[in-house]
């Protein structure tokens, strides 16, 4: 019975009553399971709070040679305008972007690189665009600029999975300048995507399909 009992009381109880140095049997608040002090009760409650309010790292964000080279790889354009369709190759860069749905303790503010969860979790950043289109005989036919802002919403787990953006932007082309409205869907942590944009200024009147391929 002695050692059936022992089991269910803490070691330095059990021990303390085996060797006969407590008298009638008493279990206590430790053996229960449960804090002896009001302050030990209270101890969870602290830790959570020193959690919630601790000091966080911020992260490394720098540019890098590799990071350098995926920023050459074009993204995939289809432009159709009354040219027709033209394939080409887009590039974006990224001088400023401002994070509204990352930890409030950590800074907002990027420039050029951008880790994708500060992107797509909820974020507006200003970008610059070139786009080289194949054939359209001069150089200057060949070169689309855009130059705007986007703003990035989560859809899906904090965006990671699936989030949207909308945006605006100045269009230069064919020595015209226009105003040109997009909108994009992104999934794999935002590193694919679909952007869709229209140019209603007459001279300049097209649409494009771009399949977005971004890393930072």
């Amino acid at each position: 019975m002695a050692t059936a009992l022992s089991l269910a009381l803490s070691p330095a109880t059990a021990l303390a009553w085996a060797e006969g140095e407590r008298g009638p049997l008493e279990v206590t608040s430790e053996d229960r399971g449960v804090p002896a002090r009001a302050d030990e009760a209270s101890a969870p409650e602290e830790t959570v709070r020193t959690f919630t309010t601790g000091r966080v790292t911020e992260p490394r964000v720098q540019a890098t040679f590799p990071w350098l080279l995926t920023q050459l790889i074009p993204s995939p354009e289809w432009v159709i305008s009354d040219e027709g369709v033209r394939f080409g190759g887009r590039w974006q860069a990224t001088p400023l972007l401002y994070s509204f749905g990352i930890d409030p303790r950590l800074s907002p503010w990027r420039s050029m690189v951008a880790e994708p969860i500060v992107r797509h979790a909820g974020s507006v950043e200003l970008f610059v665009s070139p786009t080289y289109l194949a054939g359209g005989g001069s150089l200057g036919n060949r070169w689309l600029f855009r130059s705007g802002v986007r703003a990035y919403f989560p859809l899906l787990d904090r965006g990671e999975y699936l989030s949207c953006s909308v945006g605006g932007a100045l269009v230069y082309h064919r020595d015209e300048v226009g105003v040109a409205y997009e909108a994009g869907i992104y999934t794999l942590f935002g590193v694919l995507g679909l952007q869709a944009a229209y140019t209603p200024t007459r001279d300049l009147r097209m649409g494009s399909l771009t399949l977005n391929i971004r890393y930072f």
